[in-house]
């Protein structure tokens, strides 16, 4: 009977402990934290970014623009004129230059050529400070005939351009002595030799010649002229 007691005793007093006990409550499972880079990080993707206005100054520029000149007004025409200084014309210096060598060049029909020439049958010429001694050489074929031109069948200009470069270019090249046919006129309108007169007339022009007669029978007589140049710097002449 002792047992019986005591194991009620345990019983009661084990009920009673267990009304008077609280029941432990498990805590719930907090989750793992996360660092706090990865969260900033995190939070900087999924915010989406910030869209501020943008500013348009060209289309406000346009407005203050319009709004400032809103009242102006084109101004009435002046009646003054304007004196600014004009540039002066352009100088063609190398035209000029060619036209003072063709000047130079260039020979006259104009010149009074039978007051130059010598009074004898032959209206030969020589230079002022040309003895007349080289004049008579030059009539017997003293120099050389190194080169001649036929104005055979030239118009008058062409005549004139054709001796004149044929005469600079034979003393460019160092011939003291040519001769010039220039005809003599028997088929020219009223068998005038229009060519001869002038041909004495241009030659006397050209600072190169130094003098000339009518040519030899031989040569030509009285439908050529031989022509003396002078020397080119240098050159000697060539005797017969």
């Amino acid at each position: 009977m002792a047992g019986i007691r005591d194991l009620r005793k345990l019983r009661a007093a084990v009920q009673r402990q267990a009304q008077g006990t609280p029941r432990a409550v498990t805590p719930a499972a907090t989750p793992p934290q996360r660092p706090p880079a990865l969260r900033h990080a995190n939070k900087a993707r999924q915010e989406p970014p910030s869209q501020e206005p943008v500013a348009r100054p060209d289309r406000d520029e346009r407005t203050l623009f319009r709004q400032a000149v809103a009242d102006a007004r084109p101004l009435a025409p002046s009646d003054r004129i304007d004196l600014g200084t004009p540039a002066p014309p352009a100088i063609p210096r190398q035209h000029l230059r060619d036209e003072q060598a063709a000047l130079a060049q260039s020979l006259s029909d104009a010149v009074d050529v039978d007051s130059l020439l010598e009074t004898d049958a032959t209206l030969s010429f020589r230079r002022p400070g040309i003895g007349p001694d080289v004049v008579r050489k030059l009539r017997r074929g003293h120099w050389v005939i190194q080169d001649e031109l036929d104005l055979h069948g030239m118009r008058s200009d062409e005549a004139r351009e054709s001796l004149s470069a044929f005469i600079r270019e034979a003393q460019a090249a160092g011939r003291r002595c040519v001769r010039v046919i220039h005809g003599k006129g028997l088929s020219s309108p009223g068998r005038e030799p229009v060519l001869k007169h002038k041909a004495r007339a241009w030659l006397v022009q050209k600072n190169e010649v130094l003098a000339f007669c009518q040519a030899k029978p031989t040569d030509g007589g009285a439908g050529a002229l031989v022509v003396l140049l002078r020397a080119a710097p240098g050159l000697g002449t060539r005797k017969r």
